[in-house]
């Protein structure tokens, strides 16, 4: 039930985290630059020029916009192509873990026997990670290209300071939820899939376990009874009883003593 319970937290939280990927790829304002606001023309006050993965667009005071579409994928600036190829990559990825982790469930029926079930899950799981660090670099690179133009000590004339949109924070959020589900989904089958390994010692010829009780001996290799409670002799006699056998001393004894002395 625990198990179940975690692999379905899992599931909605990374499909949660591919849901908010998806939409930044259709969102516009990734990045965003203001101009005016402080006076000047008495018909524009102030202006918005923002861009997308598909598109350049401006946008004045009286909500009039002006687009211009990307013609074709080669005239696409490069760092533009990278990010569409790593988050269409990382996409991808998250298909084929969705649907490995949706058939390795505790809580399906379908994906065959239990180890199988297991599998599926772990592999639905590195899949996951996968797309995830994808599409986090794609955001860490369009990331970069906006720091490097905001920072810059100068700008060449009719290049704009640009700042970083709504889409940018809700890709990185969906990333941390995908590896957080990858997460979850790794601690229901870790141990199952990769069990505690025993260590083998080896002694001359022959090799020997290392032993998980009290018990066993470490060098014969066999099970070998505690002495907490002392040895079971069965029905005959008891160790203590053969000492005391032994301490006394017969008549015959003391008389061949006496007889030497």
């Amino acid at each position: 039930m625990r198990k179940r319970l975690i692999q379905v937290f899992g599931f909605l939280i990374s499909s949660l985290g591919w849901l908010f990927v998806l939409c930044t790829m259709a969102m516009d304002y990734w990045r965003i630059s203001q101009i005016g606001g402080q006076g000047g023309s008495f018909i524009i006050k102030v202006a918005w020029y923002w861009s997308n993965l598909w598109k350049d667009c401006f946008t004045d005071s009286t909500a009039i916009t002006n687009c211009r579409d990307f013609a074709v994928l080669w005239s696409v600036t490069p760092y533009i192509q990278g990010v569409r190829g790593l988050l269409m990559c990382g996409l991808t990825l998250g298909f084929f873990a969705v649907v490995f982790c949706f058939a390795g469930m505790e809580c399906t029926y379908i994906g065959g026997a239990e180890k199988t079930k297991d599998k599926l899950v772990f592999a639905g799981a590195v899949f996951h990670v996968a797309g995830s660090v994808s599409d986090l670099a794609a955001y860490c690179l369009y990331i970069n290209r906006i720091a490097r133009t905001a920072f810059a000590a100068s700008l060449a004339p009719g290049v704009l300071r640009y700042d970083l949109g709504p889409p940018i924070f809700l890709g990185l959020v969906g990333c941390f939820l995908i590896i957080l589900g990858a997460v979850l989904y790794a601690a229901t089958v870790y141990q199952i899939i990769f069990p505690e390994s025993k260590v083998i010692y080896a002694y001359g010829s022959r090799t020997y376990m290392d032993p998980r009780s009290r018990g066993r001996s470490m060098y014969t290799g066999y099970y070998r009874p505690s002495r907490q409670y002392g040895y079971y002799m069965g029905s005959g006699k008891s160790s203590s009883s053969k000492i005391s056998n032994i301490s006394q001393t017969t008549p015959e004894k003391l008389s061949q003593r006496d007889a030497f002395v």
